[in-house]
């Protein structure tokens, strides 16, 4: 991980130091990482990509290397704001994205903003090329948190997450892998280093609201998915509790003319657990989306 960021770069978001890395040649994909973790979840499918592509992958306020500020207003809509302004000054304007969890929902608004095009009050000039997500709250109905994140959701959620230790994390962490194909003790260090640096748990319950905002904003953000004209994939761990099976098949109702993959031997992070089936299945994508 050390190696990873060295490699980083770091711009401003409202004032706020922002790391991401931007590595490969080719057209851009954009990566969208997960709560409660960082951009250094791409690093097993790193390589393969930044070979195929011009991959930017940022950690967004809040997470990872990224500046943590106690009070700030985290949302959605703000992370979208970020990921725009970095694309801005990298002086890209079309991508491809591909997300996982919380990555899912800042996607789903640029999404709705490029479905918009000059009209809505969020409307973005970015250009998308196609979307792919992984495991996620994209519909919220089909959503299933775990114990620990309504924990942190609730009136009790401050206290909770200033007494979250390593011990709580790596236990709630493990039960998003499935069986033997979750991080090693090593890694799963790593994470914890990335959730609790810049006293990262001090925020934790209000990086946590935006599963409130997936239901206040349900209507924009899945009605983006079903009225998109970008070409959409669902890539999903089967074994997922959280957003799994259940939300795949949420997703097919919605989303017209449903492209969903099921992997059944993965879980929450299947580009963790099983980043070659992952890479196979998004190259597949983007060459069609090509023809």
């Amino acid at each position: 991980m050390r190696h990873w960021r060295q490699l980083g770069r770091e711009f401003r978001h409202r004032g706020k130091p922002i790391f991401y890395r931007y590595d490969g040649a080719g057209p851009v994909l954009l990566c969208i990482h997960g709560f409660p973790t960082a951009s250094w979840d791409w690093h097993r499918v790193w390589k393969d990509l930044t070979g195929h592509f011009r991959v930017v992958a940022p950690d967004l306020i809040g997470f990872g290397f990224s500046a943590k500020p106690r009070h700030y207003d985290y949302s959605i809509f703000d992370q979208a704001d970020l990921i725009e302004g970095l694309l801005r000054q990298l002086d890209i304007s079309e991508v491809d994205i591909l997300a996982h969890d919380y990555g899912d929902t800042v996607a789903q608004e640029l999404l709705a903003r490029h479905i918009e095009g000059g009209r809505g009050r969020r409307a973005s000039g970015l250009g998308l090329r196609s979307v792919c997500f992984l495991n996620g709250g994209l519909i919220p109905d089909a959503n299933r948190p775990l114990f620990i994140q309504k924990l942190l959701l609730s009136p009790l959620g401050k206290g909770a997450a200033l007494l979250l230790g390593e011990r709580t994390f790596r236990r709630n962490f493990s039960r998003l892998f499935a069986p033997g194909k979750g991080p090693d003790d090593a890694e799963m260090a790593q994470y914890w280093r990335l959730v609790s640096r810049g006293r990262g748990l001090a925020i934790m319950h209000r990086l946590i609201q935006y599963l409130k905002e997936r239901k206040r904003w349900e209507d924009r953000w899945v009605g983006a998915l079903a009225q998109s004209d970008v070409p959409l994939r669902l890539i999903a761990g089967a074994l997922d509790s959280i957003s799994g099976g259940r939300m795949a098949e949420r997703y097919r109702q919605v989303v017209p003319a449903a492209d969903v993959i099921t992997l059944e031997e993965a879980a929450h992070y299947p580009h963790l657990e099983v980043p070659d089936l992952v890479l196979s299945h998004f190259h597949q994508f983007i060459e069609r989306t090509l023809r």
